[in-house]
Order: C-alpha cells, then structure tokens, then sequence
C-alpha cells in the first residue's frame, strides 16, 4: 500500500482548515458562510501548490539514484510511518469537531476551546512525531527529507493565507 493518497488528502484537508483559520477573527459579521468558504478554498489552493515541493522531492529521489527499488520501498515504509501519527492527531480532531456540532451551544464551545485550540497548537509537535515515526518505521534520510519538506509546507498555509488575504497592518 502506498501512503501516498492518505498523506495528500490529509495536507489538503489541513490546508483548507488552515485557511479558515487564517480568516477566523479577522471579520466580525454574523453570516460569514461564504467567507469562510472561500478562506477555505483559499488555503486549499495554497496547501495544493505547497505540497507540490515534497511531492517534486519525492519523485527526484525516486529518479536519481541506482536502485530505485529501494528507494521506493525506504519512502513507502517512512510514509507509513509518517502517517500514524497524524491519524492520531486527525482522528482527535475529527472526534472534536463532531462534539463541536453535536453537542449544545455549551458544550460545544467548550470543545472547541479546551480541545480543537491546543491541537492547533500541537501542530509543529505532530509534524516533528511524524517525521521521527518516518525514520523509526525505515524511512531513513529521503524519508526524513520529504516529510520535513511536506511538514514545513503544510505550516507555512495558515501564515501565507494570512499575509495575502487578511493581513491589515502595515
């Protein structure tokens, strides 16, 4: 099996999170579906264009050395490896977010605020478990280069969403 699928539909669906919360704040009306849509479609198209470079990494280290095989099978692992624990983090996420709309008006901002704010903030952490569950699954070093490479990419959505489309100071 390749990972390769799950880790771009995760980085996309991140990128589309991470363009709502670039927005998120910045607008103080109360009917914002269609902002939020299009903050979202925003850091989609952002997170598409940076998860070009790991992509581009990946197939550059399957083109270049002698034994592609290995290689291939160095990144399949590494993937494997790289993905474990963002399910973790996106299942956690996924369980809060569904509290978030299930739950009353309390309850779900309680959720929100004791549960979907620090994962937001655990972020770089998951990226950097990701990267060393890469390498610990036999990834090795072109593991370890795509996922920097991926994880770097997908935290630098939120900020590059921000500066283009919501940043109002000087």
């Amino acid at each position: 099996m390749t990972p390769a699928i799950p880790l771009v539909l995760l980085g996309l669906a991140d990128a589309a999170f991470s363009g709502f919360r670039a927005y998120a704040g910045s607008d103080a009306r109360i009917r914002k579906r269609r902002a939020n849509a299009r903050a979202a479609l925003r850091g989609l198209a952002v997170g598409a264009v940076l998860l070009l470079a790991p992509m581009l990494t990946a197939a550059l280290l399957l083109l270049t050395p002698r034994d592609q095989a290995r290689t291939y099978s160095a990144l399949t692992a590494g993937g494997l490896g790289y993905l474990f624990p963002l399910i973790v983090y996106a299942s956690a996420v996924l369980l809060l977010l569904a509290a978030y709309f299930a739950l009353p008006f309390r309850a779900s901002t309680l959720a929100m605020v004791i549960g979907l704010g620090p994962l937001t903030l655990l972020r770089p952490l998951v990226i950097a478990a990701a990267c060393l569950g890469a390498v610990l699954n036999g990834g090795g070093g072109a593991a370890l280069l795509v996922g920097t490479i991926a994880g770097a990419a997908v935290l630098c959505v939120e900020p590059a969403v921000h500066r283009r489309w919501y940043h109002h100071g000087p």
